[in-house]
């Protein structure tokens, strides 16, 4: 796509990226900002994806560089109309046991934190993004909210009136291990914000469950 953009008068391009290109996140940053220098393991299978990403942003940037004005978008977690509920992503399945009146199951401890940014928000942003961010520039994309698995899984009940949580793992030591962008840049710059708080989303996401299973 790049290489047939070369040439031709495009105006805007959007490059929709990653924060799996971070790696894991370190134990004392509370948010990773679009300068952290991390990365995924090269040794490990599951950074296949992270790693990807890493090499597209450089030809994203190698394209930048030669006057094609891309801009890439470093997006996190999600959730609203359109979230997978049968994958491996924790908020699609809690929904779908809570929608579903069962109790909510997590394997783990809990205590990993995330942090989720409703749909409508992200088409904002990433509109945004497209028209008005700097060609070159990487944007991180998501909510500075962080939330525990298990608390997500305990507001997800309540929005639901789902019978409740069943945590079965023992509690790690240690600090719990995070996923939460740094969205300083994206605000600064180009005035975005998070809109909907986690509640609304998943009130609404609910609702949209309700309506597409009519």
């Amino acid at each position: 796509m790049l290489d047939g953009a070369a040439g031709h008068p495009v105006r805007h391009m959007l490059f929709l990226s990653s924060g799996a290109i971070y790696g894991p996140q370190p134990p004392d940053m509370a948010c990773m900002a679009e300068d952290y220098r991390g990365g995924p393991d090269p040794a490990s299978v599951s950074s296949v994806y992270g790693e990807g990403k890493r090499a597209a942003e450089l030809l994203c940037a190698i394209a930048a560089a030669e006057s094609l004005p891309v801009v890439i978008a470093r997006c996190f977690t999600f959730i609203g109309p359109g979230l997978p509920l049968d994958a491996h992503f924790a908020a699609g399945n809690f929904l779908r046991d809570a929608a579903a009146g069962n109790e909510i199951v997590i394997k783990g401890d809990g205590r990993p934190l995330r942090s989720y940014l409703y749909a409508a928000d992200l088409a904002i942003w990433l509109w945004t993004l497209l028209l008005k961010g700097r060609a070159g520039r990487a944007y991180n994309v998501g909510s500075e909210e962080a939330v525990s698995i298990g608390e997500l899984a305990r507001q997800i009940t309540t929005c639901a009136a789902a019978p409740g949580v069943a945590i079965l793992g023992k509690p790690g030591g240690g600090a719990a291990e995070r996923y939460v962008p740094d969205t300083g840049r994206a605000r600064s710059e180009l005035g975005l914000a998070q809109y909907l708080d986690l509640p609304e989303a998943i009130r609404r996401t609910l609702a949209w469950m309700e309506l597409a299973a009519t």
